[in-house]
């Protein structure tokens, strides 16, 4: 026993004496290989750093939109841009298909929790196909009536913007001038279009480029209409002012058409409003009475 003790106890000094004889060498081994392995280990660590919203979020949300464009195959990532830049949003492509995916899906799955713990399988399919079918198109739906409702009041806004346009060129401005000038008096999406406009031809573009582009995103005829007859009188040499005066006048007049329509329309979509909600009340107050006492007599 004494024996065994002995020798544990003098391999154990003999491994302390090697170690701290080997200590320096091994100190500059370990340090010269993290010397030699210092980049890739600074990219690794800053790969594994990233925002949660980087390493996860994104890839998810491009599988996402792989999916629905798969599904959809009508629908184009360039289309979809279109619709974006017409509504006036800033959210990527990418980002909205996911978006359509996800609330697809989601409404898919609720339906289906919801309609099997209600009515078994048959309601179960019939509101996950209900609300997914919702979900899937809610965005759509809101995108497209934030684009109707940017469009319509780029419309309203035009025929004040060629008036100061108008104005400004005939005080000596050039046109570039002009539409700084709308840019600093005047507020909503036409001017943010003009602003754009104004900063692509600051740049270099073409002007006619820079007014197709600008009439491309609002999809309004009459800013399309504008465009060319601006286009046109560079070509030509035609007086800006009096053409901008001629659009001016005529855009007016299509203001002036489209709100005449609308007052046109309003009468019919009244009726069904008043058939649904007021019709029914007056009918329960005028002749609920009479019918209490017409029964009272049967009594």
């Amino acid at each position: 026993m004494l024996l065994v003790l002995a020798i544990t106890c003098l391999a154990a000094a003999v491994y302390l004496v090697g170690d701290l004889a080997t200590a320096p060498t091994r100190q500059r081994r370990a340090a010269i290989t993290r010397a030699s392995s210092y980049g890739r280990v600074v990219l690794k660590n800053r790969g594994d750093t990233r925002p949660f919203r980087e390493r996860v979020v994104g890839p998810a949300a491009i599988r996402v939109a792989k999916l629905v464009l798969k599904l959809s195959p009508k629908t184009s990532v360039e289309a979809v841009t279109l619709k974006l830049i017409t509504a006036g949003l800033t959210v990527s492509p990418t980002a909205f298909l996911a978006a359509k995916g996800i609330a697809g899906g989601g409404g898919l799955l609720l339906g289906f929790v919801l309609g099997g713990s209600a009515r078994g399988i048959g309601g179960a399919l019939f509101f996950g196909l209900a609300l997914g079918g919702a979900g899937w198109m809610l965005p759509e739906i809101g995108v497209s009536s934030r684009a109707r409702t940017r469009r319509e009041q780029i419309r309203a806004d035009l025929p004040d913007a060629l008036d100061l346009l108008a104005v400004s060129v005939e005080a000596g401005l050039g046109f570039d001038g002009a539409l700084t000038k709308i840019t600093e008096h005047m507020d909503g999406p036409l001017s943010e279009e003009f602003g754009l406009a104004l900063g692509e031809i600051r740049v270099g573009e073409g002007r006619a480029e820079a007014l197709k582009k600008m009439a491309g995103r609002t999809g309004a005829p009459e800013v399309a209409g504008f465009t060319r007859a601006i286009i046109q009188a560079d070509q030509l040499g035609i007086s800006l002012g009096r053409i901008l005066r001629v659009q001016a006048a005529d855009t007016r007049l299509r203001r002036q058409a489209a709100a005449e329509e609308k007052a046109m329309k309003a009468p019919v979509k009244m009726l069904f409003p008043t058939v649904l909600f007021i019709f029914p009340a007056m009918f329960i107050v005028i002749l609920g009475p009479a019918m209490l006492n017409f029964l009272s007599v049967f009594k």
